[in-house]
């Protein structure tokens, strides 16, 4: 019966409990009122009993002197002190007359003239009320009786009207019930499809909230948070297994082409092809630049791999000006043919960008794009490296460091993706075409780990523009604070263990690459190179 009720959907739950609870009502109303009736009834016979005794007794000792007795509406007995009848109204073979056998006097002192049923002395009788007086003038009891054929009768009719108007006031009531239950719960039914239809794979399903302000529509509500949560999580593990498999993809490619040359040049040494000095050598030049390589890729994919697991990064004040200064230096040693300057945001004198970060980071993060800057810019194109703090935006302001140049640019097709893993341009992986397309995936991983963001913008003119922002935070004064003079040259070093490191709420938070329309030009014109005798 248990595991028939748990079956049970909850729409015919909810109605049989209300059936259950309307059978109940009505048996103890139904109850209750029998049970009243029957006493009221009983006490208008009481009543009526002591109003008529007196004439009753009256009638008796008549009937005592000149007759037996007739049969009057009302039994009555004259007894003497130990409750034996003397004489009684009626005569001695009338069949239905109470049966006072059991009356004693210590009966009828305890009664006090209280009224009780008895038996009748007809088997087909439904009894009588009986009260008991004391005689005033005589000693001896007056006992006088009426029949319960009328108040039971009365009973039995109402017992049955009151329970076969219960009887169908509670199916007609079950019914109402049934009908409001079902209605009440088609949204929840609407509900259950739409749940259906999401296990079926169909996650952009959504739930009709029709009435908000109760419990199914806070249901629905809640549901269709869910559900977004859910189609967003469903559409983030997709995007992310799209990206790991193009990961993979994309590692095996990058390796297996040192790998295969290196594999190349060993079995042609092995076979004994290589014969003159100069081509062994030029083999094994082969062999250590692919080995180089893989072995930078390899280093690569470990700093990526180190970023994915959120380790947290070595937290001190860093100034971006001092970073731009040294990137552009090491620059002008590599490519001694391109013009490469420190500016202003503004195109005037750079100035000190503090922040709070891994300075070592950092610095892989600009290196990375003065060498994307100098990879696909023609030679002897200039750069430039603008430095200084972007004016206070929504309550605070960032350090910016950018990296413009004067090359072709990136086509908005590419703009989209070059921050991702292994993505290049040209889709032909030559290694004359430049890196393995790491070195911006990288940038951005340092940069979101800094709480920071990277953009792209195009340079005025033609070109690229990479940019990175990062918290404004002001340096404290300190024996290690690192300052800029007013030329705009900034010390070897910077401040350390000052500061405190800047928090920032969500509705300031942005996206981590951007990707904006070209600016205005430059306010001066290009100033300040960073080293003179290239």
């Amino acid at each position: 019966m248990l595991k028939r009720w748990n079956a049970a959907s909850l729409r015919s739950q909810l109605v049989a409990i209300i059936m259950l609870l309307m059978v109940v009502t009505v048996g103890i109303t139904g109850l209750a009122t029998v049970s009243l009736l029957r006493d009221g009834l009983v006490d208008r016979i009481d009543a009526d009993l002591r109003n008529n005794a007196e004439k009753v007794a009256g009638d008796v000792y008549s009937a005592e002197q000149e007759t037996d007795g007739a049969v009057l509406r009302y039994y009555a007995a004259l007894l003497d002190p130990d409750g034996s009848i003397v004489v009684a109204n009626q005569s001695d073979d009338a069949v239905d007359v109470p049966d006072l056998d059991g009356v004693t006097q210590k009966r009828i002192i305890e009664l006090n003239g209280d009224g009780f049923d008895v038996a009748s002395t007809d088997s087909d009788s439904q009894g009588w009320r009986v009260r008991i007086f004391r005689l005033a003038n005589t000693e001896g009891y007056l006992a006088i009786a009426s029949r319960l054929n009328t108040v039971n009768e009365s009973l039995q009719e109402a017992t049955e009207i009151i329970f076969t108007s219960g009887l169908v006031t509670t199916a007609l009531a079950s019914l109402i019930a049934f009908v409001t239950v079902t209605r009440q719960f088609a949204p929840l039914a609407r509900v259950e499809r739409t749940a259906a239809a999401i296990a079926a794979g169909d996650l952009s399903r959504r739930v009709a909230v029709e009435r908000p302000a109760t419990e199914i529509g806070r249901l629905s509500r809640s549901l269709n948070a869910m559900l977004a949560h859910i189609e967003r999580a469903f559409a983030a593990r997709t995007a992310s297994e799209t990206k790991m498999r193009r990961f993979v993809a994309d590692a095996s490619h990058e390796l297996r082409t040192p790998l295969v040359t290196i594999r190349g040049y060993s079995e042609l040494y092995r076979h004994g092809a290589l014969q003159k000095e100069e081509d062994v050598a030029a083999a094994m030049g082969r062999i250590e630049s692919e080995a180089i390589r893989m072995g930078q890729l390899v280093e690569d994919l470990l700093t990526l791999a180190r970023i994915d697991e959120q380790r947290p990064p070595e937290v001190k004040p860093v100034d971006l000006m001092v970073l731009g200064h040294d990137a552009a230096f090491d620059a002008s040693a590599t490519a001694p043919d391109r013009s490469i300057t420190v500016i202003g945001l503004d195109g005037g004198k750079p100035r000190s960008a503090p922040t709070k970060g891994d300075e070592a980071r950092l610095r892989q993060v600009v290196a990375n794009l003065m060498t994307n800057a100098l990879r696909y810019t023609p030679e002897g194109s200039p750069i430039e490296i603008a430095v200084g703090v972007a004016p206070v935006l929504h309550g605070h302001s960032d350090s910016v460091l950018e990296v413009r140049d004067h090359g072709p640019g990136i086509s908005e097709d590419d703009a989209a993706k070059v921050f991702e893993r292994f993505y290049r341009a040209d889709t032909s992986r030559h290694r004359e075409t430049g890196g393995t397309g790491l070195g911006l995936a990288i940038v951005a991983a340092l940069v979101a780990q800094h709480d920071g963001t990277v953009r792209l913008e195009e340079t005025e003119g033609g070109g690229a523009t990479l940019s990175i922002r990062l918290p404004h935070v002001p340096f404290t004064e300190s024996g290690d604070d690192a300052h800029a003079d007013g030329n705009g040259d900034a010390d070897a070093a910077v401040q350390r263990n000052a500061g405190q490191e800047r928090m920032r709420t969500p509705a300031q938070q942005r996206p981590l690459v951007t990707i904006t329309p070209p600016q205005a030009p430059p306010a001066g014109p290009v100033v300040h190179k960073s080293c003179d005798d290239r």
